[in-house]
């Protein structure tokens, strides 16, 4: 408004009412009305603030209730809830997409297993690394197979996910449970993925091989003990055994505080897994030559034998994999000439460059992530391709066991859809921006 206009108004409406004021009498009326015309405007903004508040706070129990796995009930926002769900898991997958859009290559884990109401679930997760080697390892889908889980609908399912995620011309390999339904040459998952023109390692999960393994050998007495043990601590009703065995582990200084009933295997990738393996089938043949010495233990000598078959049989395609898993692991002790010709005149060049002789204990991703990629291109991209591979399916093991707790027999009636919300809720690690 203009000077003059404001003048005018004030000499015939107010004048009268506020020229006998001067000095600090006057300072306090000026105050006095601005505050009322900031009271005024301000009650049509908090209005508006408490609305946005509400909306955030809403949004902030929706995630907390998804995260814990906990049912709608457990909020005092129930109405809503579903709504908010839905928003989050949206903002995810759209976050989710980014991450596949930017990636340089992905992996995938698959795994199938039945849910309470006895309905297959196919958890699609992919391991996905980006330019500067970071990476992420996010549920892409959980499939309800409510006919048959042959090789052609887990094939079905996974080509619209992926499709859904920009196809596979990123993928780098497969890691599978070893269901036939999912190796199969033919009709199974392997054979349609490799017919349909992918062209990556399908893999076997090191753990389930493992296990498969120990099954040829015969030490149903040793696993008789353990478990006749593990239920004289753990099993029903036994608090105070338990209890016991705790306070005994702590009077001995014990590494661990509790029984350990499960194994960290997920943040190790598949040269860490690959170096397991061979550390123990160097210490089955130790074995074997210490049997074959002049006073012998010959109790397991033709187990041990049977065990190092089982291995060489079992590990096939880890074994195709090993020039690659040997370069990944120590690019600085490679045999170059053991190594695609693409990458072996890089790889002379890196081995003779004194900066990269002086981290020679860097391994792994934080030694790959050194190279400048102007310089190496070609190591870079087969860094970031065999650093994108799933060691094992243990993350879709552990995410059955959120489903299960989802999932359970009373929260039965939830719908396909609405169980994926929550399991990708539950199981990213996107950050969430509300």
């Amino acid at each position: 408004m203009k000077d003059f206009n404001l003048s005018r108004h004030y000499n015939t409406t107010h004048k009268d009412k506020y020229d006998k004021y001067n000095g600090a009498a006057r300072v306090a009326i000026v105050a006095d009305l601005r505050g009322k015309i900031h009271h005024q405007q301000s009650f049509f903004t908090k209005v508006t603030t408490i609305q946005e508040s509400s909306l955030k706070a809403s949004y902030a129990v929706s995630l907390e209730l998804a995260k814990a796995k906990k049912p709608y009930s457990d909020g005092k926002i129930v109405k809503r809830l579903t709504r908010r769900i839905f928003d989050i898991q949206n903002h995810v997958e759209v976050k989710l997409k980014e991450v596949m859009h930017d990636c340089k290559y992905f992996s995938l884990a698959l795994d199938e297993s039945m849910d309470v109401t006895d309905v297959s679930q196919l958890l699609i997760y992919a391991r996905a690394i980006d330019s500067s080697f970071e990476v992420h390892e996010e549920l892409l889908k959980l499939v309800a197979l409510h006919d048959t889980t042959k090789g052609r609908d887990i094939f079905n399912a996974v080509q619209s996910v992926v499709s859904e995620y920009g196809g596979f011309d990123k993928l780098s390999a497969v890691v599978t449970d070893g269901a036939p339904s999912m190796q199969g040459k033919h009709t199974g998952f392997a054979g349609l993925l490799q017919q349909s023109g992918v062209d990556c390692p399908i893999l076997h999960c090191i753990i389930h091989q493992e296990a498969l393994c120990a099954k040829s050998m015969n030490f149903s007495h040793v696993m008789d003990l353990v478990s006749k043990v593990t239920n004289l601590i753990r099993g029903g009703n036994r608090s105070l055994n338990h209890k016991t065995f705790v306070a005994f582990l702590d009077e001995v200084s014990a590494v661990y505080g509790d029984l350990q009933m499960h194994t960290e295997v997920r943040s190790q990738t598949v040269s860490d897994l690959y170096a397991h393996v061979n550390a123990f089938q160097s210490k089955l043949t130790l074995f074997k030559e210490d049997f074959s010495s002049d006073r012998p233990n010959l109790a397991h000598f033709l187990q041990i034998e049977k065990l190092q078959q089982q291995f060489k049989d079992r590990f096939q395609d880890f074994y195709t994999m090993k020039p690659r898993i040997v370069l990944f692991t120590d690019p600085l002790s490679a045999a170059v000439s053991a190594q695609p010709p693409e990458l072996q005149l890089q790889l002379c060049e890196l081995q003779s460059d004194p900066f990269f002789q002086a981290k020679h204990q860097e391994r792994g991703i934080s030694f790959w992530r050194l190279l400048p990629e102007s310089r190496f291109p070609l190591l870079r991209d087969f860094a970031l391709s065999t650093a994108g591979i799933f060691g094992s399916t243990c993350i879709c093991e552990s995410n059955f066991s959120t489903m299960k707790h989802i999932k359970s027999k009373e929260r039965n009636r939830l719908t396909d859809e609405t169980l994926f919300h929550l399991m990708q809720i539950g199981c990213t690690n996107i950050d969430i921006d509300i």
